[in-house]
């Protein structure tokens, strides 16, 4: 997509954001019905002046007074009219627009591979869907109508005043040139400032994003004084970047503001002097007179206000445009998992196969470097290996968060790919180490608001995994708000909510991805039981992290490195001589059981 960096205004991306009105046409068209008509209003009131000074004042005929000053309130109380509905409707459509584009970015952020979000700064995602799309809906509310109605206003107002008097219809523009050139070079100079603005904007809240996340290990490694300095700098230049567009602010209005007034003195004086040069020819069939002059200087000033307006609002609508096209970025970013597949991953048997599968997160550094193995249905499988060999990737990429550089990776048969993905990762149940709960409650948190699964069910379900007890006994039992990221629960308690998650969807395929090596004692014979009692008859994966889980398993897959070194039992494993699975138990896991 065309960014908008380097050019005062990019019209396709303003078409582009016009498209999302196309369901509110109606609205759309009466808000700039309205603009036309507070423009066509703009010079009655001016007019009425005059009429009231030239024919009424001056000449002393007090009893048309009131008559005029009727018609005056009239036409003040029909703008006013207008004025409500113009504001009203052009933010009511502006609020349209930013709901349906926040919902549309969201629901592509939801798609995204999650290679995408490993190299993408939450707090950026963020302000992209928060506080960009508010910016966005001045557009509407502030910026383009305003801008048209004052575009409208001005051309009546001119075209009015040169009807009226051509000599001071040109007086009125002698300064003109010098506020349009002034217009432009402050328009183009807010443009970059406010750029600036948008990206110190996203910097601030993915530095304030991310130390709040990690405040533990702020404080752990007594961190606070060089996160403060850093927020510090960060912080000023979100404050120079504000400053600069406020400096450029100060410079263009008083400007403006002189020409305004420069023009309204060269009115009167000339007004005057051609008044008096008519006079001293005793012409009786002059244009000008007091009411006229007063009228054209309070057209001089409806001129000008709107072009101070519109540079102001101009100011709005880059901003919004700014941010528009960083939302349009991310909406058109290219990185979600193609789901082309037709067939439903309905009530799988469970047995999978890896053929000769190669992945890498970074090109050119693969992970997996050509593995195959199979596991049969029903079967229990274990993978063990050292950090980073390449164990939770092979999870990431069974449920597809992750596209294979090449290979295949078959369930029951059919590639992953041939499978509708909504189907085949609701068929599949992982339970992390590092849990994830939302702030709410305990209930939503296992259901995920899945309307098929009832409290009832998850009730039972506790029940039979043995932490029925352990919930009732927290306030409000399942209706217990765990606040955000789960924080009023201990860290065993978060997992045995993880596993009852995935129990009560009822998977074909179980994985656990070391989901007790951070618990106790107690959470983890709950979930070793539950474990036994879930993983029967189903097809199970575990990373193996105690010993229990990998003696238990029908087959232990071992790896090192992206490569599978060795395929076994655990006892089959243990008879091979200087085997790497020999050297690891040994090492990392004979110790559990001494203790």
């Amino acid at each position: 997509m065309a960014s908008t960096t380097g050019n005062a205004f990019n019209f396709n991306l303003f078409r582009r954001l016009l498209s999302y009105t196309k369901p509110y046409k109606g609205t759309y068209y009466f808000v700039a019905l309205s603009a036309i008509l507070l423009a066509g209003l703009s010079v009655v009131m001016p007019e009425l002046i005059r009429i009231l000074i030239d024919d009424y004042i001056i000449p002393q005929k007090l009893g048309g007074i009131y008559i005029v000053i009727c018609v005056m309130l009239g036409v003040l109380l029909l703008e006013v009219l207008l004025q409500f509905s113009f504001i009203f409707y052009a933010n009511w459509l502006g609020q349209q627009v930013i709901r349906d584009l926040r919902l549309k970015l969201f629901s592509h952020m939801l798609s995204f591979k999650m290679k995408y979000f490993d190299t993408s700064a939450v707090g950026k995602l963020v302000t992209r869907a928060v506080s960009d799309i508010e910016t966005i809906a001045s557009i509407f509310s502030q910026g383009l109508f305003v801008i048209i109605s004052d575009l409208l206003k001005m051309l009546v107002v001119l075209a009015f005043m040169g009807y009226k008097s051509w000599q001071l219809t040109l007086v009125s523009l002698i300064v003109m040139p010098f506020i349009l050139y002034a217009t432009r070079v402050f328009q183009k100079a807010m443009k970059k400032a406010f750029e600036d603005v948008r990206n110190q904007v996203s910097n601030l809240n993915s530095f304030v994003q991310e130390r709040v996340t990690g405040m533990k290990i702020v404080q752990i490694f007594n961190r606070e004084k060089v996160e403060y300095e850093e927020f510090k700098e960060i912080n000023n230049k979100h404050r120079n970047a504000w400053v600069k567009t406020v400096w450029y602010n100060s410079i263009f209005f008083p400007i403006a503001e002189m020409a305004s007034s420069i023009t309204i003195a060269l009115i009167a004086f000339v007004g005057f002097k051609l008044i008096v040069a008519d006079s001293a020819m005793q012409s009786d069939d002059g244009v000008l007179s007091i009411g006229t002059i007063i009228m054209f200087i309070t057209l001089a000033q409806m001129l000008f206000r709107p072009l101070r307006q519109i540079a102001d609002k101009f100011n709005t609508l880059q901003m919004g445009m700014v941010a528009a096209n960083r939302v349009f970025g991310i909406i058109d970013t290219d990185s979600t998992i193609e789901n082309n597949g037709s067939i439903q991953a309905n009530n799988l048997k469970g047995e999978i196969s890896f053929e000769d599968v190669k992945f890498s997160y970074v090109d050119d550094e693969l992970v997996l470097k050509g593995i195959s193995f199979n596991v049969e249905s029903g079967k229990t499988v274990a993978i063990v290996g050292a950090t980073g060999a390449g164990k939770s990737t092979i999870i990431n990429l069974l449920s597809r968060f992750y596209e294979i550089d090449s290979g295949k990776i078959l369930i029951d048969g059919t590639d992953t790919t041939a499978y509708d993905l909504g189907s085949l990762r609701s068929e599949i149940a992982v339970v992390l180490q590092d849990v994830f709960l939302f702030a709410d409650t305990i209930l939503n948190n296992i259901t995920l608001n899945d309307s098929s699964i009832t409290e009832d069910d998850v009730v039972n379900a506790a029940k039979e995994i043995g932490v029925h007890k352990f919930i009732s006994s927290l306030p409000g039992g399942y209706h217990y708000n765990v606040k955000e990221r789960g924080v009023m629960l201990s860290s065993g308690q978060r997992q045995l909510i993880a596993f009852l998650r995935a129990y009560v969807s009822n998977p074909s395929i179980l994985v656990l991805d070391e989901a007790t090596s951070s618990v106790d004692g107690y959470s983890e014979q709950l979930i070793q039981d539950a474990t036994d009692k879930i993983t029967k008859g189903r097809t199970s994966i575990v990373i193996a992290h105690r010993l229990a889980t990998i003696k238990k398993a029908d087959k232990i897959i071992v790896m090192d490195s992206g490569n599978i070194v060795e395929i076994g039992s655990h006892s089959e494993l243990l008879q091979k001589a200087n085997g790497y699975y020999k050297n690891l138990y040994e090492v990392q896991f004979a110790k559990d059981e001494v203790a």
